[in-house]
Order: C-alpha cells, then structure tokens, then sequence
C-alpha cells in the first residue's frame, strides 16, 4: 500500500483478521480481528490480501481525524490502531450491525450516519491550517507559507500535526507524490519524467529516489504491477514468519 494524505477506517467481515506489517522488513506486523483506523503514513506499508474477504470503509477529511476517533491526527501518524481502542463499545456494536447487514449499499448508509453523528456541523480546522491546506496545492515554499500566517514555524508545527497527522515537510512531499502516481497513471501519451518535473521534482535521481523512498518500488516496478493507484501486489517477495505469503 503506497502512502496517502489521508486518515483512513474500515471494517473487515472474515474469520481471518486484518494483518499489517510496517514494511518488507517487517516479519511480525499487527493483527486485528475487526475494525482498525489508519493513520496519515509518511511511507508505504505492506498488507495481507492472501485470504478474500469483503470490507467497508471511509477515507477522512483533514481535520475530521479527532472530532471521529477522539484524538488528534498526529496520534494516529504512520500507526494502524484498532477502532475498539478508540470507540470502545460502540465499535464492537457498529460492527455487530455491518456484519449482520448483507447488503452492500445498507452498510455504507451504517457506516456513513454513525460516522455523521460523530462529526459537528462544520469540521473545526484552525484557520492557519486551513490556509497553509489551501496554499500549498500551489506554492511549494513552506517558509513563505508559514510566515504568512503570522506564528512562529514551531507553534505552526505542532497545529499542523495536530490537524493533519504529518508535519508540512512530509504532507507537501505525501500531496506531490500522489499528483505525480494519478497524472503518470492518466498520462496520455507524456513521459512520467515530465510528469515528475511538472509536479516540482528536480531531476530523474531525485524522482527515483523519492518514489523508492515512499513506495519501496522503482517508478518502473509500480506502473507494470500496481492494481489501483495505492494498491501494488508483490507475490513471493514477502513471507511472514507463520509461513504466509502477502
């Protein structure tokens, strides 16, 4: 799974549990046996799709992450946490409903009014971030951003966090990146190196570089094997320790 700007849930009706591992090099993982929050990552982890088995979720907005689970986005940062640890009881019991509901379109509309009954009438982003959200789909300069809202880089930092998940740095390097995977995807005839200086990468190297950094493939490896735009399969390369292959 390569990196998303985004805080993510989801539901998992098997009797074989959710199995997550930090990278290639991580043998052990986590399980979880039903529901499990994501957290904004800053790389790709690895997930076990060996068994079938239908899911139902939701990809949040910046700044919905404490008003659904109660803590604040940066909590969350490049960790998976299961749902009963954040909502308790109430977990257990959404879950119960989802799993005895058959109908697809029946457990989005679950789903989707437990959720909207967590969220207030207008989600409650400081203004500050709001601006930097907005600025910086456009300006690459995160001084110039900060400064712009008047508090010191620290202060900024730290409601930044609080809000999204990740620091300035790796949010605008999260956002570029996946400009870059769904225009490469949709190219239409350009050269993905194009494509990457376009979005603000200074060269092939460091467009190399940054793409191995953050999906642990090679531009190349993800365009021949990738499934969806975060989903890339790697059969017989990962073999966890219980003899599994993810």
């Amino acid at each position: 799974m390569v990196p998303a700007a985004s805080t993510h849930l989801v539901f998992r009706f098997s009797a074989d549990p959710i199995r997550i591992f930090r990278s290639l090099e991580d043998y052990k993982g986590d399980v979880f046996r039903d529901g499990v929050a994501g957290g904004m990552r800053s790389a790709y982890y690895v997930k076990d799709v060996a068994s079938r088995a239908c899911t139902v979720g939701a990809s949040l907005q910046i700044g919905a992450c404490e008003a659904v689970f109660g803590v604040p986005a940066s909590e969350l940062s490049d960790r998976h946490v299961a749902l009963e640890d954040l909502w308790g009881k109430a977990a257990r019991a959404l879950g119960q409903r989802l799993q005895e509901t058959s109908d697809l379109e029946k457990r989005l509309q679950l789903l989707e009014s437990f959720l909207a009954k967590r969220l207030p009438r207008a989600l409650e982003i400081h203004p500050a971030v709001a601006h930097a959200l907005a600025r910086f789909s456009a300006c690459a300069d995160i001084g110039r951003v900060v400064r712009e809202t008047g508090y010191s880089h620290r202060h900024f930092i730290h409601m930044f966090r609080r809000n999204v998940g990740q620091p300035p740095r790796v949010y605008t390097r999260l956002l570029r990146f996946q400009q870059t995977l769904q225009h490469g995807i949709d190219k239409g005839g350009k050269r993905w190196i194009d494509i990457a200086l376009e979005a603000g990468y200074a060269d092939q190297a460091h467009f190399n570089r940054e793409f191995r950094d953050l999906a642990g493939i090679s531009p190349g490896e993800y365009l021949a094997n990738h499934r969806a735009i975060r989903h890339v399969p790697i059969p017989g390369q990962f073999r966890s320790r219980r003899g599994g292959i993810v």
